[in-house]
């Protein structure tokens, strides 16, 4: 059966339709996004133990990972606005598969982190992207649905990727976790079969291209939930996918498969909640859904700091209900707000900041590391995230849209 039409506006103004593109190729490419940390978190102490690194490296190996977006995201949103989505997609896919698979023969740790960075570079355009396009083709409760699913595919992936990555080290080493990178070229190769790219090239320069993205970001609703959004990335990378494997490894001494399985519990819950994203948002405002999502974020990290390693596995698996229903309402509030002409710079400024809090995140928390034990950290970030609950509350400024 054919898909349903999707939109599309062409440069004189006037609405056509397209056809829309399979749902499961835009949810590959938002999955290769993931594959970039994910799938080495469980890992980080056995990379560093190669290498003869200190644990206080872990964030750096994350981080350089993400750095490149802060300016790439940006950037692939504008090239999409001006060249189409597709003709973006493709060279980040590739770019990221041949470095991500190339950071398996690194000899020493630097070159291993200089491939993260060119691999970070594709990776850029890719979660980004997959909303762009989404975003294009379904409006309403259907890309608040949708975009939930694609959230969903995104804490699906944050449950299996680090299960994968760390019974390959396990079983054969770390280094030969890095080949599955390589399916981002599987995925390119489908992407430019399969996805049908009818976007016309914008005329327009590109002052008028960042003055008007611009002005959609600073305004003060806009804002508030593109800042969250990075908070939120900035805690998730850096308490999650930095601290807890050397947490787990140092308080609880858990290998990385069991550390994998303590990662996916979080994971499944969100994947849960994010697919009922679109009911929740029929019963409550997004403004509502966003604020107590925060407050349980800094409730659950308090547990999480208490131990022993039930809590901390409760904790954490309550989180990602928490989580599966507020980033992808974020995603959505900034998808709905931002006109179609500029949607794609604007989806990629708000990634470029939450690129901020990916790279940010993981620096802080090793050095955090350094000074802290994993208890005090998660307890630090439990009362800080608690404290940007009530601020959010009570300025109301997300109800103002």
């Amino acid at each position: 059966m054919d898909r349903p039409p999707g939109r599309h506006t062409t440069r004189g103004g006037s609405t056509v339709t397209t056809r829309r593109p399979a749902r499961s190729l835009i949810f590959s490419v938002t999955a290769m996004g993931l594959l970039n940390n994910a799938l080495l978190m469980s890992s980080t102490p056995e990379i560093l133990e190669t290498f003869g690194a200190p644990t206080s490296r872990a964030g750096l190996l994350i981080g350089c990972g993400t750095v490149t977006g802060i300016v790439a995201a940006p950037a692939m949103g504008f090239l999409a606005d001006r060249h189409g989505r597709k003709r973006v997609l493709i060279p980040c896919l590739v770019v990221f598969g041949v470095f991500g698979a190339l950071g398996g023969l690194a000899p020493s740790l630097g070159w291993l982190l200089a491939a993260r960075v060119c691999q970070g570079i594709g990776s850029a355009g890719l979660i980004n992207l997959a909303v762009v396009i989404l975003s294009d083709h379904w409006s309403g409760l259907d890309r608040a649905r949708l975009i939930g699913h694609n959230s969903a595919v995104i804490t699906a992936c944050l449950a299996v990727f680090p299960l994968i990555g760390g019974v390959t080290t396990d079983l054969v080493g770390w280094r030969w976790m890095f080949g599955f990178y390589a399916m981002a070229l599987v995925v390119a190769a489908a992407v430019a079969v399969r996805l049908v790219d009818s976007w016309e090239p914008r005329p327009v320069t590109v002052g008028m291209q960042l003055r008007g993205a611009w002005s959609e970001v600073r305004r003060p609703a806009m804002a508030s939930v593109v800042f969250l959004d990075g908070v939120i990335f900035f805690v998730m990378f850096g308490l999650f996918l930095t601290v807890m494997p050397i947490y787990l490894d140092e308080a609880f001494g858990l290998g990385p498969t069991q550390r994998g399985l303590v990662a996916a519990a979080p994971a499944i819950t969100s994947t849960i909640s994010a697919l009922l994203v679109a009911s929740a948002r029929r019963r409550f405002s997004a403004a509502r859904l966003v604020q107590v999502g925060i407050a349980v974020f800094g409730l659950t990290f308090l547990l999480m700091g208490i131990g022993p390693l039930w809590l901390l596995v409760v904790g954490a698996a309550v989180y990602g209900l928490a989580e599966g229903l507020t980033i992808p309402t974020l995603q959505d509030l900034v998808a709905e707000w931002a006109p179609e002409h500029v949607r794609g710079a604007v989806m990629a400024m708000s990634t470029g900041v939450l690129r901020l809090g990916q790279t940010s995140g993981p620096l802080a928390a090793g050095f955090a590391l350094g000074l802290w034990s994993g208890q005090v950290i998660f307890f630090l970030a439990g009362f800080g995230v608690f404290a940007l609950a009530g601020i959010v509350a009570v300025s109301r400024v997300i109800e103002t849209g």
